[in-house]
């Protein structure tokens, strides 16, 4: 049977960033998800009270519910680095498995601020390779060594995936050998993670598939086609498939068909956005140098690379999502999002109901 969905006052509770929403319990701040009852702080059970951003103490048991959640555990745009959002990371959360998507920075400690153990994830999903998607990723790896991880841990993205892995493991090779020779340990770094490039098509493709979850993925339109002509990186959008949700997380794309066909019927459809007055701005921006429409830029291609409201709305509407998650914003003020515009924008051209995301919003 399909978890409830959230009502349109739950919502708009959401959006308005509430730390917990409503009574339905489908989205809330991360932290506010902790069963009741007296704690010593610190110890396996502790957590903050409801409707505080305190992070539970160390030692805090990893949070295990049925079913199917997601946290956002950042929702930055760019690889800037600020106070108040950390950058694009989600945890699909499939009968208390954390399954990663994306690993920008913050995600480390936002992984401890909503309770959920990093020992336990096993697959990471990577939508394209930009450093706001990748930068915590040697920090996760090194951490979940030295924290005595002896499991594996599969890395999947498009191409350059596998590399970025192997730089990884290079990275911990010096700590490596000193701890061994140090502190006697004897699981090898290079054991533990396996990165694998994801063919990122036209068509959706099989990315993995276990007992709980099947993923798949597909090229969007992130890199156009002036700069896919010149390198074999891409970008794509997964969707994950549970026995009772479906959630697709776009990764950083203008417009795609191809997520459309991607996200047919999709119960949660997290989508980056950038307002419509940043766009805006930098097509202006453009507009100054009669050259720059021709030639590669940091202002080309944040203007023509990621989705409006109305973009965002457009792919809602016909691919018949049920509820749209706004992720990765991007605005004139960098982390503070005109949540009225960005919801009006969504709703000229899609019905359903329209979320904001925020750091640690479980869904």
């Amino acid at each position: 049977m399909k978890e409830q969905r959230p009502t349109r006052r739950s919502v708009l509770r959401g959006t308005l960033g509430l730390a917990s929403v409503a009574s339905t319990g489908v989205i809330s701040r991360a932290f506010a998800q902790e069963p009741p009852g007296p704690r010593t702080p610190g110890l396996p059970g502790t957590a903050a009270p409801p409707g505080t951003a305190a992070p539970p103490g160390p030692g805090a048991p990893a949070r295990i519910m049925p079913g199917t959640q997601v946290v956002l555990l950042g929702t930055r745009a760019g690889p800037g680095v600020d106070l108040k959002r950390a950058q694009t990371a989600t945890v699909i959360l499939v009968d208390g498995t954390p399954y990663l998507v994306d690993c920008g920075y913050g995600t480390v400690r936002n992984l401890v601020a909503g309770n959920i153990n990093g020992q336990k994830i096993e697959k990471i999903v990577f939508t394209h390779l930009h450093n706001d998607h990748t930068t915590d990723t040697p920090a996760l790896l090194s951490l979940q060594w030295t924290g005595g991880r002896s499991t594996p841990i599969d890395l999947y993205g498009p191409y350059g995936t596998a590399s970025m892995v192997r730089a990884i493991v290079e990275y911990c090779k010096s700590d490596e050998e000193i701890r061994t020779v140090d502190e006697g340990r004897t699981v090898k770094v290079a054991d533990l993670y396996q990165g694998h490039d994801v063919d990122a098509a036209s068509k959706p493709t099989d990315v993995f598939k276990d007992a709980r979850v099947t993923v798949r993925a597909i090229e969007n339109t992130h890199y156009p086609e002036y700069s896919r002509s010149k390198m074999p990186h891409r970008s794509m959008g997964v969707r994950f498939d549970t026995p009772t949700r479906s959630v697709v997380v776009t990764g950083d794309t203008n417009y795609s068909k191809n997520l459309v066909e991607l996200a047919k019927g999709v119960d949660v459809f997290i989508c980056e956005v950038m307002d419509q007055s940043t766009r805006d701005r930098w097509l202006e921006q453009l507009k100054q140098d009669p050259q720059a429409g021709e030639k590669a830029s940091v202002a080309r291609h944040v203007a023509e690379t990621h989705s409006t409201p109305a973009d965002v709305g457009r792919m809602a509407a016909e691919a018949n999502v049920k509820l749209v998650v706004l992720n990765h914003l991007l605005t004139g003020a960098g982390t503070t999002a005109p949540i009225s515009a960005l919801i009006d924008g969504v709703r000229k051209v899609y019905s359903g109901e329209v979320v904001v995301g925020e750091d640690l919003m479980m869904i």
